[in-house]
């Protein structure tokens, strides 16, 4: 402790790389720790215990491919199936193509029993159940588009034919608030003239108990095999990883970006402090002079360079913490991503990249340094 205040006079003594070298390493950090972050929360596991007993029957070719309304009937009499519910993704546009958020036709009436762990009041549930034309939204989609109970919105077709005049009459919270669900019938209706209205896009399935959950996807995938519209059966977590999957190996792609950020600055700053320490030839064999062993010079060396690494990681991974663990999420559109949540391990990992940066940038200039003796040391001024 008694060589800090030596430590920090010398990481800063040239104020304007100090602070360049600190804001490009807190640059890397920030982009990787957010990278990171996207790819944990597009992996997140729901925190309710019921999405574990909630499975997904879609099409198997894909789910561009919908499946007959009449399969539902014979799924319900499928052992273990506690209930089911039709589900259809819309993709409809509201007000502008900027306004991206998850929208499905549902049945109203099942909706509380297929989602228990959303908390809606039963009085607009009840309204909701009600009303053909009415929806429910998200808290997050209320808050960010300032919709009241008893607003109408216009969703419009760009996957079906048709455009949809839905009336807010509930607002659910949960963990995940930022879709609207509407009744399926409706759309049904609409499309009559299409000749559509007799498909589905998926069947949700609430299982009675998690041992039932391997039966029930071996069953509704095997008593369709033969037919012509042969289906895949999945627990809702895999259904939703499906939709990342579509995007490609997103977890590979930010990987290996930020393996390049890293290793970029990792030349940039190496470059910097070696130029440091070549400048201070002279007070290197000052201080060898003095009675300062090889080991100590090569431990105060690399001991400047942590101390601007760990002021690089507190600007760039903590301050990303601070900075998206309190964002006004109702005013940013994240397409499927709720919110950006970092993780004290992701953190942890950004602490350890900026170790990893500032010691390989410094540990070959400072031991070159720290091994030569007084009489070279001299020599190159």
């Amino acid at each position: 402790m008694k060589f800090l205040r030596l430590i920090w006079l010398n990481a800063v003594r040239n104020r304007r790389r100090s602070i360049l070298t600190v804001l490009s390493i807190a640059l890397s950090l920030f982009l990787m720790t957010t990278l990171l972050t996207v790819v944990t929360e597009l992996e997140r596991v729901p925190a309710a215990q019921e999405a574990a007993l909630r499975l997904v029957t879609r099409n198997a070719i894909s789910l561009a491919n919908p499946l007959p309304i009449a399969y539902q009937q014979q799924i319900d009499l499928i052992p273990g199936v506690a209930t089911t519910m039709q589900m259809q993704w819309f993709g409809g546009v509201y007000v502008d193509e900027s306004n991206f958020f998850a929208q499905f036709g549902c049945e109203p009436r099942k909706f509380a029993r297929m989602y228990p762990e959303y908390r809606i009041d039963p009085a607009q549930l009840s309204d909701f159940v009600r009303d053909r034309t009415g929806c429910l939204a998200g808290r997050i989609l209320v808050d960010r588009y300032g919709w009241k109970i008893g607003d109408r919105i216009t969703l419009q077709g760009r996957i079906f034919p048709v455009d949809l005049q839905l009336t807010i009459r509930a607002i659910y919270d949960g963990e995940d608030t930022t879709a609207l669900f509407f009744d399926q019938e409706y759309l049904n209706e609409s499309l009559k003239s299409q000749g559509d209205a007799d498909y589905i896009g998926t069947i949700f399935i609430m299982a009675k108990s998690a041992e039932d959950v391997p039966r029930i996807m071996d069953a509704v995938d095997e008593k369709f095999r033969n037919s012509l519209a042969q289906t895949k059966t999945e627990t809702e977590r895999a259904f939703q990883l499906s939709f990342v999957s579509m995007l490609g190996n997103i977890k590979t792609l930010i990987i290996s970006v930020s393996s390049v950020i890293v290793f970029t600055i990792l030349l940039v700053v190496a470059n910097s402090m070696g130029m440091s320490i070549r400048e201070r030839t002279t007070e290197i064999a000052v201080l060898k002079t003095m009675g300062f062993r090889n080991r100590l010079v090569l431990i105060l060396l690399v001991s400047e360079s942590l101390l601007l690494g760990l002021i690089a990681w507190l600007l760039g991974s903590v301050g990303a913490r601070m900075l998206y663990n309190n964002l006004d999420y109702t005013k940013i559109n994240l397409f499927f991503i709720g919110r950006l949540e970092v993780t004290p391990n992701t953190v942890l990992i950004g602490f350890g990249v900026a170790m990893l940066i500032a010691f390989a940038s410094t540990i070959v200039p400072a031991y070159r340094a720290a091994k030569m003796t007084i009489a070279t040391a001299l020599r190159n001024v």
